[in-house]
């Protein structure tokens, strides 16, 4: 979260827009669990309690956790870090071992199993995920936005988020956060992403209104105006699929690394 959201001290960091001078070669994962039915406050006490404490024991690095606000499905979306694939997966195989962690999961499942499903992808951050120092970001809603784009423009979309959209967010009160693609190799994820067309980034608002507000204000300025008539006519047409940006607003947990 210049060098997901320094992530040793557990935050999820805040994107300026000015570019990085290396960028961020670290592997990110985000895991959302879906909790059965009445289950999800004890999922949150598991991580509250144990698992946080277990993934930083075996070398996971914690960013945000968060629940939507409208969470009709009982959701619970997270965001670790790691050097590598290689660690992320040795990591976990440790934290699966673990017999602090089989006692802490024996007993918050006495009453039956807490999770329904998990979906989860593999990121890596964009070369303009500028990244700083951890912080609360103070009253509000964080926004989890998904783009999939039309085949082979990615590198349109980040080009134009990279030349432009960053700096007409902050100019529109728009707090980014990070900005991820995924990697490539997708092995062992379980999500409907397809890695060479999908853009996903956080941003922080004061309100759903706010978001809103600054959204619409965005949308009309010149400026956004020429730069995205500008990127479709250099690239042959819209940059994204019909229906190809997703909005989620979320909260964070009390637990979470990020306020």
């Amino acid at each position: 979260m210049k060098s997901l959201l320094s992530l040793l001290t557990f935050g999820l960091l805040a994107v300026t827009v000015v570019a990085a001078d290396k960028p961020d070669a670290r592997l990110f994962e985000m895991r959302v669990y879906y909790a059965k039915p009445g289950k999800l406050d004890a999922l949150n006490a598991r991580f509250r309690d144990h698992t946080l404490k277990l993934f930083t024991k075996h070398g996971m690095t914690n960013l945000g956790y968060f629940v939507p606000v409208d969470n009709k499905e009982n959701k619970l979306v997270y965001f670790l870090a790691f050097p590598d694939r290689a660690t992320r997966d040795a990591s976990f195989k440790a934290f699966g071992a673990d017999p602090a962690w089989k006692a802490a999961a024996k007993e918050s499942e006495k009453d039956g199993k807490l999770i329904e499903r998990i979906e989860n992808a593999f990121l890596t951050a964009t070369d303009y995920a500028v990244l700083a120092e951890a912080k609360s970001y103070g009253k509000g809603v964080f926004e989890l936005r998904t783009y999939t784009t039309e085949a082979g423009r990615l590198e349109n979309l980040n080009a134009r988020f990279r030349d432009h959209t960053l700096t007409l967010f902050a100019k529109h009160g728009m707090t980014s956060m990070t900005y991820w693609n995924l990697v490539a190799d997708q092995k062992g994820a379980k999500s409907s992403y397809v890695a060479e067309n999908t853009l996903i980034y956080l941003l922080h608002h004061q309100s759903e209104d706010a978001a809103k507000a600054s959204f619409g204000a965005f949308r009309a300025d010149p400026a956004w105006i020429a730069a995205k008539s500008a990127s479709e006519q250099k690239a042959g047409g819209s940059l994204t699929i019909k229906d190809g940006v997703k909005s989620e607003f979320l909260l964070p947990t009390d637990y979470s690394p990020v306020k």
